[in-house]
């Protein structure tokens, strides 16, 4: 326990996955399916992966295959994941106890990214208010909309709005509609909330929080809330020009639609293209010319310690900076008026790399076990799977038991992977009292 308590990080992948193996038990129970039948042990362990690493990928149709209770515990699972495992645990400690020892603020940190073991409780009311109130903003309007614009019963409008607006905010992806939210592509009351809270949950706590303790003077703004929030704002303004772009005229997706219908469903789609899963447009009838681009947003994910995967917006748009620098013949990389340690550049390079390794290895592996698939779906299956995004092209369904624990195995790697490896190198990093003499080995 003194090694867990010293490094507490180490708790994050024990935690995700003892929440994984306690979902996929409940899932397989006889009432957690529609049929009263036990689901398969791989279908069971691929939703509760899928659930509690918040990314919506899915292999049977959720709202016919699952019940009320297993639609419920998948809302359960997706919340807990969103938050965090621990997160999760220290809120119900603190509103039981109302107190944190310092072994629970030091778990809270594995999992948010402060470090710092300052007014920790403060940071999880504050956590708590606003998954809470943005959760309870999109139920209500979403929910108004069912009721008012579709004739759906308040209990069922209420219960379909709240299922989503969870699936929204912590970047989950389920939908209870067969198509996913296809059908409202073009409906702006049930677009703009999801979308919108799909950003708010994948920029991360640590921006949020920065953002707003000095919103009116952004120069203010910590260097790794600069490259999320600006970051995040390149990417959804070139995801948008290049989506619409491509899919302009196609006519199995957008190319039916006025002009404000497609923009609409593009900017919608691209919202949530790097973290949240739903689907606008329907992904396995884009043009190909759209998948680079699909491929690229979803590997970049959303914001560090958020409940979006990837290598992360700060992560990219560090290296680019990292590369003008070297370009430029700089002997430091600036962000605005800060310098970035080199440590950091480091972990940066080392993330990044280590996810390019797990995707090829991923891919490599897929193909030999998706039979008869040697095109790009393949690569779009294992990257929506390591990011965590959830969209998918159709190949999951259709994949066997190996192909599922496959990719179940990257959905958490993709979730506590990068997590756990950014807080343990942060966490270990060490200062020698020597240094070895220094080479110039060439580089072309």
């Amino acid at each position: 326990m003194r090694r867990f308590l010293k490094h507490p990080v180490r708790l994050v992948p024990v935690g995700f996955l003892a929440a994984i193996l306690l979902g996929t038990g409940l899932l397989m129970l006889p009432q957690a399916t529609t049929g009263r039948h036990q689901a398969p042990f791989s279908t069971a362990l691929f939703t509760a992966t899928s659930t509690v690493s918040v990314t919506g990928m899915s292999v049977v149709d959720t709202h016919d295959y699952w019940s009320t209770y297993g639609l419920i515990l998948i809302t359960v699972l997706t919340q807990l994941g969103g938050l965090g495992i621990l997160t999760g645990a220290a809120l119900v400690i603190l509103v039981v106890a109302r107190q944190l020892g310092l072994r629970n603020r030091l778990l809270v940190q594995a999992e948010t990214a402060e470090f710092g073991i300052g007014n920790v409780r403060g940071l999880l009311l504050r956590i708590a208010v606003i998954s809470l109130v943005t959760e309870a903003v999109i139920t209500l309007v979403f929910a108004g909309r069912l009721w008012l614009g579709y004739d759906y019963p308040p209990g069922r409008a209420l219960w379909y709005g709240l299922f989503h607006a969870v699936q929204a905010f912590n970047n989950g992806g389920f939908s209870l509609y067969p198509d996913s939210l296809i059908r409202f592509a073009r409906d702006a009351w049930v677009c703009v909330p999801l979308a919108v809270g799909t950003i708010i949950g994948g920029l991360g706590f640590p921006a949020i929080l920065d953002a707003t303790r000095t919103w009116r003077h952004p120069g203010r703004w910590g260097v790794a809330t600069k490259l999320t929030i600006w970051g995040s704002l390149v990417l959804l303004v070139v995801g948008f020009v290049a989506l619409l772009a491509t899919e302009w005229a196609n006519p199995r997706t957008i190319g039916s639609y006025g002009w404000l219908g497609k923009a609409l469903a593009v900017g919608t789609q691209n919202a949530v293209l790097r973290t949240g899963g739903f689907q606008f447009i329907d992904t396995g009838a884009l043009d190909e010319e759209s998948y680079p681009l699909l491929v690229s947003l979803m590997f970049i994910g959303g914001g560090s310690a958020s409940t979006a995967g990837g290598i992360k917006v700060a992560t990219f748009f560090l290296l680019g900076f990292v590369i003008w620098a070297e370009l430029r013949g700089e002997p430091d990389v600036t962000v605005g008026d800060r310098r970035v340690a080199s440590s950091t550049q480091r972990q940066a390079l080392t993330v990044s790399l280590l996810s390019v390794a797990l995707v090829v290895a991923g891919t490599t592996v897929l193909i030999g076990v998706a039979e008869d698939v040697r095109d790009y779906r393949v690569l779009f299956e294992v990257v929506s799977a390591f990011s965590t995004t959830g969209l998918s092209v159709g190949l999951a369904e259709s994949l066997s038991a190996p192909g599922e624990y496959l990719l179940a195995a990257l959905m958490y790697v993709g979730r506590v992977g990068p997590l756990t490896l950014g807080s343990a190198i942060a966490l270990n990093t060490r200062r020698r009292l020597y240094r070895y003499p220094e080479e110039q080995p060439i580089v072309s």
